[in-house]
């Protein structure tokens, strides 16, 4: 526990900071193939005694989502056995594992052993992460601790592009042992979350954890105690005879995964692969003079303001209003840089405009941090009754690591069908979709109990339900 004097606000910020350390240490891994690859690429490879072909490369990006496929089913029995502060502590390892076998490789066989074992890890920190946040902050500022995860893993991404630009490639795997070990030791300085020791029946733990996260504010402890255990004895006696069947029978549970599956879906085809593939090509198209090894730390830069951006705004115009203008936005991009190839491939003279792919690109990357980075996996949080939240948490990320695998295997061939033109419409008809989908099914779940949230998608006691909607969007207003 922290010894020093520090409000519970404050305290809820530096765990839910501790815990992202390990999506820093994540995104660091999604960052290190663009400096590494070229490397692998080149008769002087680090690895090996022969440059790595294009097919060999692909699996360094095709790994990582299969092993968040082949460990997101473990996640919610180990987190329901462990706690989530004991499954924090161990995502850390295989964090430290993938940086070693990077570190000591002999050949391409330990990097795509590596790019697997750290796709676990991101299984494991995605899942987490939202979770043990969304279960000790409060209400006001869940929406902004919970953009932190956003924030951190473009962080992690820009740190691995500037420092795979500058150090070898054993130095900057080395520096990156840094961030799970500091993680795995300040996890042990924060409390397990109160409702997973309210489950539990640690009553007492639970208390002193809610006095922890709560300035010591006895009254309201109290209060939260007694809300959470009525919540709990609830859900328990849903849980006593808990069905696949009834799992989707229950119009709540039903409606909240169409609503995660929906925006999870919009987040993997709004084309953020595509982009930040593509965004070298995209300079050298628009005739910018920024060289390949520049390029990528203006992309990270700007992405790191477009999380600063959503980090600020998701708690004061809500998770709504941030994804529809967060699909607003890369569907323009994505229009824009579609119409520019078009024109180019029909040979029309595009000097005139040929700073509006790079503007595009810049417009995209800010859009999409500021909303669809982050609000599906808050939402994915948020929606579920806490009988199912582990079940659905668990089914949602396997769709997204599902998605995320096919997104990265299509690209390619997408463009050799359709070329960057017609690519880049489809994308922009995603996001558009993806858009309307927000404006159907979507509800704003800003500074809301998740038991309002649930009975809101239930249809149970509609009136007091508008009634808190309205409040809520009059705050956002």
């Amino acid at each position: 526990m922290f010894d020093v004097p520090l409000n519970g606000q404050l305290r809820q910020f530096l765990a839910a900071i501790i815990v992202n350390l390990m999506t820093i240490s994540f995104g660091i891994s999604c960052g290190w193939p663009s400096s590494i690859i070229p490397q692998l690429r080149s008769n002087s490879s680090p690895i090996g005694k022969v440059p790595m072909s294009e097919q060999q490369i692909s699996w360094i990006g095709g790994l990582l989502p299969i092993g968040g496929l082949l460990m997101i089913p473990l996640c919610g029995i180990l987190t329901e056995r462990l706690g989530l502060r004991n499954f924090a502590f161990l995502t850390g390892l295989p964090h430290i594992v993938s940086w070693l076998l990077i570190i000591f490789a002999q050949n391409y066989f330990y990097i795509y052993a590596a790019r697997l074992i750290i796709g676990m890890a991101g299984a494991m920190t995605f899942f987490i992460v939202p979770m043990y946040v969304s279960e000790i902050a409060k209400e006001d500022i869940r929406g902004v601790l919970g953009s932190l995860l956003s924030l951190s893993a473009n962080t992690g991404v820009l740190f691995a592009f500037v420092a795979g630009t500058f150090l070898s490639y054993r130095l900057f795997a080395s520096l990156c042992l840094i961030f799970p070990i500091v993680c795995i030791a300040t996890i042990l300085f924060i409390p397990e979350t109160p409702v997973y020791l309210v489950k539990q029946s640690r009553q007492l733990e639970a208390h002193k954890s809610l006095m922890f996260f709560h300035d010591n504010n006895r009254s309201l402890v109290e209060e939260e105690l007694a809300r959470l255990q009525q919540q709990v004895n609830a859900s328990n006696r849903t849980s006593k005879s808990f069905s696949v069947g009834e799992f989707f029978s229950d119009r709540a549970t039903r409606k909240g995964l169409i609503i995660s599956i929906g925006l999870i879906a919009g987040q993997q085809f709004s084309g953020i692969f595509a982009m930040l593939s593509y965004a070298e090509t995209i300079f050298q198209r628009a005739g910018s003079s920024v060289s390949s090894q520049t390029a990528p730390i203006i992309i990270g830069t700007i992405q790191i303001f477009g999380a600063y951006m959503s980090t600020m705004l998701m708690d004061r115009v809500g998770r709504r209003l941030l994804t529809l203008i967060s699909c607003s936005g890369t569907t323009i991009s994505h229009a824009l840089v579609a119409t520019f190839f078009y024109l180019q491939k029909n040979n029309y003279d595009v000097n005139s405009i040929s700073w509006l792919p790079v503007v595009a690109l810049s417009t995209y990357i800010i859009a999409y941090a500021l909303g669809m980075a982050s609000v599906p996996l808050i939402i994915v949080s948020e929606v579920f009754r806490l009988s199912v939240n582990s079940y659905a948490t668990t089914l949602c990320l396997i769709l997204f690591w599902a998605m995320s695998f096919t997104s990265i295997k299509i690209f390619d061939l997408t463009m050799d069908f359709f070329d960057a033109d017609g690519c880049f419409f489809m994308l922009a008809c995603c996001c558009l979709t993806a858009f309307i989908f927000t404006c159907c099914m979507m509800p704003e779940t800003k500074g809301r109990k998740r038991e309002d949230i649930v009975n809101e998608l239930a249809g149970v006691d509609k009136a007091r339900c508008k009634k808190d909607k309205k409040h809520v969007e009059e705050q956002v207003r």
